[in-house]
């Protein structure tokens, strides 16, 4: 194989599929990047069993043939390889040269033949979103995953298609995160549960282009997305995921309507006092035309009033501040809406069409003096 691309989109090639390198695995071959040249395209592939990308480069054809290269080492080579054209030539010894200018490197390699390709995807059942709307659904939801895996599902995004509209959720024990968006045609019901890292590797790598597509496809173990030149491959999680509507309420004894900016800089500047593993909360004293703010710790103690259009009771509620931060933070909105009912029930922040709704667990609190 002999194929020669300029450095630019040589790097944008391996910086996608870089994603789905493994960093452990018992097949050192998946510790590789394949070049596949055999037809007349270059396609660039990585695979860690469980998410799979491939793309296609742009580049010129010598000679035709296959090569897994180690992924570390081809990305560290090509980042500093000089901005020109780049040759990467495969010998029979197991070894590929990559030559730029007076650059030339002679590393190890291994067969294509050996590499693991993409699995195959029936394309029957799908949905088209823009590229803009699938990388801010994503954006706006997966910061409430969760982490570890105790609960498999949890770590995973309800994709749920019902009555043209994209139900998109995550949870994790502490609060929900939810987005719907009306989609441009009808498409069959379908529910799926997506895991967190596969939307957080398609979400980098997706650009975003608001007059762009993606399209995605559903099968009952893969979705598939494909968007430009690549296509990304994820194994989905198994079992039914949480009842999402059941937890969702529309009612409520208290609602606040207040500037999202000067909330979340309110809070921002509670959490200087807190430390990464105190747990402080922030206490809201929700009146007739104001709120009050105030967060004590061993460091010191904050309160701050904001001025606020309130509905109903008033209310003493606490709350994990860096979790209405997170929420607050991906709303677009200028003003946001936050619904109550009382100090033990969640709070809803949500928009009147409710595209997007988040529920956050209050917590216990000793009232301020």
């Amino acid at each position: 194989m002999k194929c020669s691309f300029e450095k630019a989109d040589l790097l944008e090639a391996i910086n996608i599929v870089l994603k789905a390198v493994p960093a452990k695995t018992t097949m050192p071959v998946l510790e590789c990047i394949l070049i596949d040249a055999r037809t007349d395209s270059i396609l660039f592939l990585a695979n860690d069993m469980e998410m799979a990308i491939q793309t296609t480069v742009p580049g010129t054809i010598l000679e035709p043939g296959m090569i897994a290269i180690d992924a570390k080492l081809f990305s560290e080579i090509a980042r500093k390889l000089p901005n020109n054209e780049v040759l990467i030539t495969s010998e029979e010894t197991d070894t590929v040269r990559i030559s730029c200018e007076k650059a030339n490197f002679r590393i190890p390699a291994r067969r294509g033949d050996d590499f693991v390709f993409l699995p195959e995807v029936e394309r029957n059942d799908y949905i088209c979103i823009s590229q803009f709307t699938l990388k801010e659904v994503v954006r706006q939801t997966i910061f409430s995953i969760a982490i570890n895996d105790n609960n498999k599902l949890m770590t995973g995004e309800l994709f749920e298609i019902r009555n043209g509209v994209l139900r998109v959720a995550s949870l994790d024990g502490h609060r929900i995160s939810l987005r719907n968006v009306e989609l441009r045609d009808h498409y069959a019901d379908k529910k799926v549960v997506v895991p967190g890292k596969t939307l957080s590797e398609i979400s980098r790598i997706l650009p975003g282009d608001r007059d762009k597509d993606v399209y995605i496809f559903f099968t009952n173990k893969h979705i598939l997305f494909e968007f430009d030149d690549t296509i990304l491959v994820s194994r989905l999680i198994e079992g039914e995921y949480f009842q999402v509507d059941r937890m969702i309420s529309g009612d409520y004894d208290t609602r606040v309507m207040v500037n999202k900016k000067q909330l979340m800089e309110s809070i921002e500047r509670s959490i200087l006092l807190v430390r990464e593993s105190d747990k402080k909360p922030i206490v809201m004293d929700i009146r007739d035309e104001e709120m009050g703010l105030s967060l004590t710790s061993m460091i010191g103690s904050m309160n701050e009033e904001l001025p606020v259009d309130k509905d109903g009771k008033d209310l003493m509620i606490a709350f994990n501040p860096r979790f209405l931060l997170d929420a607050l933070r991906v709303i677009d909105d200028e003003e946001v809406s936050i619904y109550m009912i009382n100090a033990k029930t969640p709070c809803f922040i949500r928009d009147e069409k409710e595209s997007y709704v988040y529920l956050i667990l209050p917590v216990n609190f000793t009232a301020p003096r």
